[in-house]
């Protein structure tokens, strides 16, 4: 699970929490933290939509909205889960990419809708052309990580985290 969203925010060899901040506010609103938290389990285990999916959603918004510390998680999270690094790069030049397939490209498009709502509602050709490849619950739940990821960026970027992941040392054997 991914420290910052997890419950438990301390590395398990250090001890130490990975996002030092302006304000603990974990510890300061425990119950929206929480909620928060509650909302990316779902994601996780109660969606059809595939991890690595998400996990772009989550590093697009996460460029869009300038938030270090999600960009560092998310293309962590990516390189985990073996997507190549070419793929990770051309999150920040997406349209002009062939690195991403329909449905990806469908998703980051209703990313930047959503994460960029300087003229209001979205509009009727976005919906529509997210509807060629997400309806009814999958739609919602896409949204939904959009919702959760914009959350996250805002409280990152107004705390200052900073993406700083424990180096763990290997034993040479």
């Amino acid at each position: 699970m991914l420290r910052f969203i997890a419950a438990a925010r301390r590395d398990s060899i250090t001890g130490e929490d990975p996002m030092p901040s302006r304000l603990p506010y974990p510890k300061l609103a425990p119950k929206p933290y929480q909620t928060m938290v509650s909302l990316g389990h779902y994601i996780n285990t109660e969606t059809a939509l595939e991890h690595n999916l998400v996990e772009f959603v989550n590093l697009r918004a996460s460029t869009l909205n300038g938030c270090g510390f999600c960009i560092g998680m998310h293309k962590a999270e990516l390189k985990k889960h073996n997507e190549p690094q070419t793929r990770i790069d051309a999150i920040a030049h997406w349209v002009e990419s062939d690195a991403f397939t329909p449905r990806e490209r469908a998703a980051l498009a209703w990313t930047d809708t959503l994460t960029n709502l300087t003229g209001g509602h979205a509009s009727d050709a976005d919906y529509a052309a997210i509807n060629q490849f997400f309806t009814g619950k999958d739609l919602v739940d896409l949204t939904w990580v959009i919702a959760k990821i914009n959350a996250w960026n805002r409280m990152g970027v107004a705390f200052a985290a900073e993406w700083d992941p424990p180096q763990h040392e290997t034993a040479v054997g």
